[in-house]
Formats: structure tokens, sequence, C-alpha cells
């Protein structure tokens, strides 16, 4: 059904799915399976989350394992059972349900919404463009802000968007991937340091740093490595960087590819944002050595494209030399 972990046969299955989401992304006619790992979420969220803080915890911990192997035994039987009936019947299913797990052409587009009406001076459809990716307030950003809100967007979602279900595809095919895209969502839904969530959502939100620690550290590198190739770049010291400022984030993933965009463009990001009014205050990462404008929007994509190309090159190495030594 699925291939050996790290195998060339894999590398192959995951290529296809980049090329269908590439081409179709995320189909709104289609159905995605995130929308029912939301949904189901949701639902056990309002039936459990109640009681004491160890009550909400212990609840918290055991949604967390259902819904992440609920989606991992879902997708493994169905390509088993696939794979009874016919074995292009279940390659077919595997592209698709891989190309599911990724975003790349959906970030893109997303990004150049924001973009677009920037350009055209529209700052009032350039907001509302950025609110439909964003949490924070955007009603009374200027471009700048709404600048830095896109690539900050872009930089923060190149790994659990792409890299990191790139990774965890290698590793266990489309049941992996989407046992982590189950994770990602868990973490989205409940996995805030708020009243609410901050018990029932610890587990969540911890086995979201696990899963995306190696994948966030190996797509700064990648995303160094690919702005060799992108002119005007600054890679000389963005690496060293990168290092000393990534652990400023209060997340632990996302500080690497966000400072790592950061000091590539030669711009800052972070600083304040607000939430329903609230105030925010986030570490810069990043030299201002440009003011952040429109233009900064369409290199974060390029800077997008050269990682998960990288990326996907590093895993091939990887493969490589393991069927090498095997």
């Amino acid at each position: 059904m699925t291939a050996e972990p790290f195998s060339l046969a894999l590398l192959a299955l995951v290529a296809m799915a980049i090329l269908l989401d590439l081409v179709i992304g995320d189909p709104r006619c289609l159905p995605h399976p995130v929308v029912g790992m939301g949904r189901v979420i949701a639902r056990l969220e309002r039936a459990w989350n109640r009681g004491s803080p160890h009550a909400r915890q212990c609840k918290g911990a055991i949604m967390t394992l259902l819904v992440v192997m609920g989606v991992y035994l879902l997708a493994w039987g169905l390509l088993t059972g696939l794979a009874w009936l016919h074995p292009l019947l279940a390659l077919a299913a595997e592209i698709g349900l891989l190309a599911s797990t990724l975003a790349i052409k959906g970030l893109q587009d997303a990004a150049r919404d924001v973009a677009r009406p920037l350009v055209a001076g529209d700052l009032a459809g350039a907001r509302r463009a950025l609110g439909m990716i964003v949490g924070r307030d955007t009603a009374t950003l200027d471009e700048c802000e709404i600048t830095r809100g896109a690539v900050e967007t872009v930089a923060e979602n190149s790994v659990d968007g792409v890299t990191a279900p790139l990774f965890w595809a290698l590793l266990g095919g489309a049941p992996l991937a989407l046992a982590y895209k189950a994770v990602n969502t868990l973490d989205s839904m409940v996995g805030y340091r708020n009243e609410r969530y901050s018990d029932f959502g610890w587990a969540s939100a911890r086995l979201d740093d696990t899963a995306n620690w190696v994948p966030a550290r190996l797509t700064a590198l990648a995303m160094w490595l690919a702005a060799f190739t992108i002119p005007g770049a600054r890679t000389r010291g963005a690496l060293a960087s990168t290092w000393r400022e990534a652990p400023r984030h209060a997340s632990p993933n996302s500080g690497w590819p966000e400072a790592m965009m950061a000091n590539l463009m030669g711009v800052q990001v972070g600083g304040t944002n607000h939430y329903a009014g609230v105030a925010s205050h986030r570490a810069t990462l990043g030299r201002p050595l440009a003011a952040l404008e429109v233009r900064h929007i369409a290199l974060s994509i390029r800077h997008l494209h050269g990682t998960w190309l990288l990326f996907v090159l590093l895993m091939a190495l990887m493969i490589v030399v393991k069927e090498g030594l095997a």
C-alpha cells in the first residue's frame, strides 16, 4: 500500500502529489480532509472541555490521541481496502490524499490576493484579504503592516503547510501526513494559551511543537540554501542571525522560517499585533535594512518555492544515500 519510509517509490508519490497541488490546489468543489477533522474536533471540544483543570488536561489529551490515531487508521484502512480492489486505485487515492496535506498553491494565491489590491492602492481590499489568512486586527493597517502580515504568513506556513507534511509523508506516506495535519488542526483550534484552551489544548499544542521541531529547522536550512539562486538575497550572515534570533519567538518552531526569511530579505518582522483590540507584542526578527513594501510579498513567494524545492532535494539526497548504504 504505502512504500517503504524514505524510499524512492515514496519520493515519486510525493513528487506527483506536489505537482497535483501546484496545478489544482484545493478545489472548493471537493471535500477536504481538514474540514472533516475540524468538525470532529469542534464537536469533541464542546462536549469535553469542562470540569477541573486536571480533568480538562486529561480529556484534551485523550481527544488528541483519538483524533490523530483515528485519522491515521482511517487513511491506512482506506488505502489498504483500495489496494485490495486494485493497486492503481490505491495509488491515485494516496496521491490525492498527499496533495490535500499541501498548501503550496493555496499559500501563494493567498499572498497574491493581498499584494494585488496593495499594488492598486486599495488598502481596504488588502486589509480584507489579509484578514482572511491572519487572526490579528487588520482594519487600520498601513502598507508596511499589511506586507508584514503577509510575509510572516508565508514564512510560518512554509513549514506547517508545505515542508512538514512533506517530511512526514516521506516517513509514512499519506496516513502519516494526514495524521500530521490532524495534529496541526488540533493546535490551530485548541492550542491557545487562554482561559478556555490552556488546559484542554495543552497536549495538542505540545504535540504540534514536537511534530514541527525537525521540519522547521530543516526548512530554515533549505530556505538559506535556496536563496543563493535568488538575486539580491542577503545570504551572508543569515544563518548565524537566524540561529541567534529564532529562539526569541514565542513558538519554538515558527521563529526559524520567519527569522530566516526576514534576514534573507533584509527586513524586520514581528512587533505589535492587535487581537480584538488587545495588543500582543512579539519579538522582532531580522534587520530593517529596507522598509517592508508590497514587493516583499512577491519576494516571499519566491523564497517559498525555492524552499520546498531545496527541501525535496535534501530529502532525495538522504534517500539516495540510504539506498546506497543498504
